[in-house]
């Protein structure tokens, strides 16, 4: 694993940044500027389980970070510069965009929705999941669903499409849910754990995972309908023609392939770490139908 730079930058620092440097994010070859450094940076998140996490100190693994590894070295190949080296950036919900858009990174492959509003500002390779927002609560806890959240606290991750989503129901709903706000997945789980939320609301396949590596996992569960059913898809920034013809060229190919689907089973179907438990959901409709034919269409 190549050297890992910690710690995601502060709000602050990301507006300046992107202040900045609002040409060069906007106008940038992507892979003429990886050519001219010798070095291209990928986002990882610290605790999107399976797709990007921590394994153990400065060692972001999962299944985004394996489709990340891939483009890397489609890269090496398509700029002839075999010893291209990666640097890792750990990217939150808030900052991902914004450290995109300036140039600190130069791809994200996580647990990223790919939607219209956010096409706005970047553009999605092919979509590599689909998923709907549900809950994560105790079994102890008596809740199967949204209705029981009633006047109770709901943990959600900031600058998710969950919250929006969420936010719209509860008010459609007048279920007066009291929402905070987390930093990641991580803290917000923890906030169950510790009984200062009643659930945690995110995108299910992500609750499955932190459900899976928790230090009690039989005593949560994943409950509730899915609101909405929304696709994942690595980030690039906008108008880049070529970087995009490689990343996507890359996921369809490992589709085709097949390696897509042995991919999938590794991270999804087998026992993962770092606790050794197996997510075991299988491969949704939607992404089946997505392998036969790709596409890279946002969420509305």
């Amino acid at each position: 694993m190549k050297r890992v730079l910690t710690g995601a930058l502060c709000a602050a620092t990301v507006a300046m940044l992107g202040a900045a440097l609002p040409a060069h994010a906007q106008s940038a070859d992507t892979l003429s500027k990886i050519s001219s450094s010798g070095k291209m940076t990928f986002a990882y998140r610290e605790s999107s389980v399976p797709f990007s996490y921590l394994e153990g100190p400065e060692k972001p693994i999962g299944f985004a970070v394996d489709i990340s590894n891939a483009i890397a070295d489609a890269v090496r190949k398509q700029t002839g510069k075999s010893n291209l080296t990666v640097g890792w950036q750990a990217v939150t919900s808030a900052n991902r965009i914004p450290l995109l858009q300036n140039g600190t990174i130069d791809l994200e492959c996580g647990s990223t929705t790919n939607n219209s509003a956010r096409g706005k500002d970047v553009d999605f390779a092919i979509n590599h999941f689909y998923t709907g927002t549900r809950l994560l609560v105790k079994k102890s806890s008596g809740i199967k669903n949204y209705a029981d959240l009633k006047g109770k606290t709901v943990a959600i991750t900031t600058g998710t499409t969950n919250m929006q989503v969420v936010r719209r129901y509860n008010e459609e709903k007048g279920l007066g849910i009291n929402i905070v706000s987390t930093k990641d997945h991580a803290d917000a789980a923890l906030l169950v754990e510790a009984d200062r939320a009643a659930a945690f609301a995110m995108d299910d396949i992500l609750l499955f995972g932190l459900k899976a590596n928790a230090k009690d996992p039989a005593s949560l569960e994943v409950v509730g309908d899915s609101l909405q059913v929304e696709p994942y898809a690595c980030m690039i920034r906008k108008n880049d023609p070529k970087f995009k013809a490689l990343v996507d060229g890359v996921i369809t190919g490992m589709m085709k392939s097949g390696e897509f689907e042995k991919l999938y089973n590794k991270w999804f179907m087998q026992s993962i770490p770092p606790r050794n438990q197996s997510i075991g959901l299988p491969m949704s409709k939607e992404l089946q139908d997505n392998i036969k034919a790709p596409s890279d269409k946002p969420a509305t």
